[in-house]
């Protein structure tokens, strides 16, 4: 493998006016039941395709006993096998049932194995497991801020305990630290936020800002309150490299009268079903009552390439983002995905201003 990961890009005005920025897109690694080890290998051709086409990052969702990636911190380290340049990201892995020290070795090794491109995507997560995980029921926040304090010790190297079992191999008062660790994977370490509250507090934990597709409680304009999260979290940043913020949409610009159906299709999906819209066979059911959810789900940006560009460059909140993220359809088969990030990498260098990353020896 390369060594060579793509750099965050600087902000500012480029020549042409349009803000420069980094692309990515993010997959949820589905599978039709039965076919779990056919969807694993094709997102990591799905991964392969982004970084020809130039993509800045690929970002992997966890989400817990169902048809969709369970364990992005073993699947990562296999994509890297296959890839030279893309960064490698988890959007987002739930702490509230994680073991922090665990994750911490699973971290750092991850990261090692792929050469420092690992961005490590974090949040509360989803609950309703807490009794299958070995938890008395509880709302999942407070533990997963426990959980993230000892992570963060644990991937930084600093001690998090000490021996005092003087039956064990080990001298007491021996003290431990998580080995190994990889010395910069701290500085690249994102929590979602769908609050100003919750953006506010990952400013002055100094870590990155993900924005997903969801937004905490009931709003009539999406755009402007993330914008509000956004520049929530800027003012209370405390942390020591300068603050990065990446920001989710469903973005579908269409080429073709199939795409157009296929994608007008998954946008009505979305507006009915919230989350549980785009489910691959055998997936568990979700709560599709969307006006009854005590949140706020994106709409789909989905039509001519032009219209769609016109509605990201309107969009107060991707005007904020060091990133902008594409966050794919759940059930969209590889070949699928593969021409929709092509369209939407088209779009981007040719009316957003985006420039492709540019290939490295290995891929030439």
């Amino acid at each position: 493998m390369s060594s060579a990961v793509a750099q965050p890009r600087a902000a500012g005005e480029e020549s042409n006016g349009k803000r420069p920025f980094g692309l990515g897109f993010h997959t949820r690694i589905s599978f039709p039941t039965g076919r779990a080890a056919t969807g694993l290998r094709d997102g990591i051709e799905l991964f392969r395709a982004g970084e020809e086409l130039g993509y800045d990052a690929g970002w992997a969702y966890q989400r817990h006993f169902d048809n969709y990636l369970a364990a992005p911190l073993v699947f990562l380290p296999a994509v890297a096998q296959h890839t030279t340049r893309i960064t490698l990201g988890t959007a987002i892995v739930g702490m509230r049932y994680e073991a922090p020290i665990l994750m911490a070795e699973a971290a750092g090794t991850a990261d090692l194995l792929t050469d420092g491109r690992l961005q490590l995507g974090l949040g509360t997560g989803m609950g309703g497991f807490d009794v299958v995980f070995g938890q008395e029921p509880n709302d999942g926040r407070d533990q997963a801020q426990a959980k993230l304090e000892l992570f963060m010790r644990g991937i930084r190297g600093e001690p998090v305990g000490v021996v005092n079992e003087p039956a064990g191999a080990l001298t007491a008062g021996t003290e431990l630290t998580v080995r190994p660790t990889s010395p910069t994977l701290p500085e690249r370490v994102w929590f979602g936020a769908g609050s100003v509250a919750s953006a506010q507090r990952i400013g002055r934990q100094g870590l990155r800002l993900m924005t997903s597709t969801i937004l905490t409680g009931r709003f009539d304009d999406y755009a402007v309150e993330q914008a509000r999260l956004i520049e929530s979290y800027r003012d209370s940043y405390t942390g020591t490299t300068p603050p990065r913020v990446a920001v989710s949409r469903s973005i579908l610009p269409t080429t073709s009268p199939e795409r157009a159906r296929l994608y007008a299709a998954y946008d009505h999906e979305r507006r009915t079903q919230g989350p549980g819209a785009s489910r691959p066979q055998g997936a568990l059911d979700a709560r599709t009552e969307v006006s009854a959810l005590p949140f706020t789900v994106s709409q789909t940006i989905h039509g001519e390439p032009e219209a769609v560009a016109e509605a990201l460059l309107a969009d107060p909140a991707v005007a904020l983002a060091d990133e902008v993220i594409a966050f794919l359809p759940p059930a969209f088969d590889l070949e699928q995905n593969r021409g929709l990030i092509e369209e939407i990498a088209e779009m981007a260098a040719s009316r957003l201003g985006w420039r492709p990353a540019e290939p490295t020896p290995d891929q030439r």
